[in-house]
């Protein structure tokens, strides 16, 4: 009997965990059902990602929805194939591994870095003259809208990758190197993982220079 009810008690966790994996996502806004690729708010007070249908998600396009308590995150992909950046400069900031992601938080005031672990997004005390001195030696990163857009740079096993990112992808290679990693040195899965993962980024960004809009601007007049 105890064998039997051990049996049961299994196929019922398998059934109920089948069901959750059918259910569809919902909007965390108003709760409807909505499609894989739908966008996402970023709360900025508890810095949490929010789903959102597509109803939700035009409601914060022009900004001026929810007193400023959430942000649309948006959907631009930039490659910076001409990234200026040696080893030199990168050991400036001071990131102990070798892929890392850096965006201006507008509640504190200044630039956070952050790096990928098997732990969580782990953060990294960025030294304030080492990123001055990168923006100025590209200067497309003074454009990096607040909060919902980082660079994300991928230096791990000889890559030189740089692109400009919504805020949603840094955490979604977070989520894929805490789920995926093993033992000390990651093993092979996670790493194809990793290497797919900035291939179709990559394959979905535009290639920019680290030149501003504005200077981009001057250099064609």
């Amino acid at each position: 009997m105890s064998r039997l009810r051990e049996f049961a008690r299994a196929a019922a966790e398998r059934q109920r965990s089948a069901e959750r994996e059918a259910e569809p996502e919902r909007c965390d806004l108003c709760g409807e059902p909505i499609p894989p690729g739908h966008r996402h708010l970023l709360d900025l007070e508890s810095r949490e990602l929010m789903c959102s249908c597509q109803p939700c998600r035009i409601l914060f396009e022009g900004g001026a929805a929810g007193g400023g308590h959430y942000r649309l995150v948006p959907e631009r992909r930039l490659r910076l194939d001409d990234f200026a950046m040696d080893d030199a400069r990168w050991a400036e900031l001071r990131i102990p591994v070798d892929m890392a992601f850096f965006f201006r938080h507008s509640g504190e005031g200044r630039v956070a870095a952050f790096y990928p672990s098997p732990a969580g997004p782990t953060e990294s005390l960025l030294e304030l003259d080492a990123w001055e001195e990168l923006e100025r030696d590209n200067p497309v990163l003074r454009e990096l809208e607040p909060d919902v857009e980082a660079l994300l740079v991928n230096r791990a096993r000889g890559a030189a990758q740089h692109l400009i990112v919504p805020i949603d992808d840094p955490y979604r290679l977070v989520a894929l190197i805490r789920t995926r990693w093993r033992g000390f040195t990651g093993g092979k899965e996670v790493w194809e993982a990793i290497d797919e993962f900035f291939t179709d980024l990559a394959g979905r960004a535009t290639t920019t220079t680290t030149t501003t809009r504005e200077e981009a601007a001057w250099q064609t007049t």
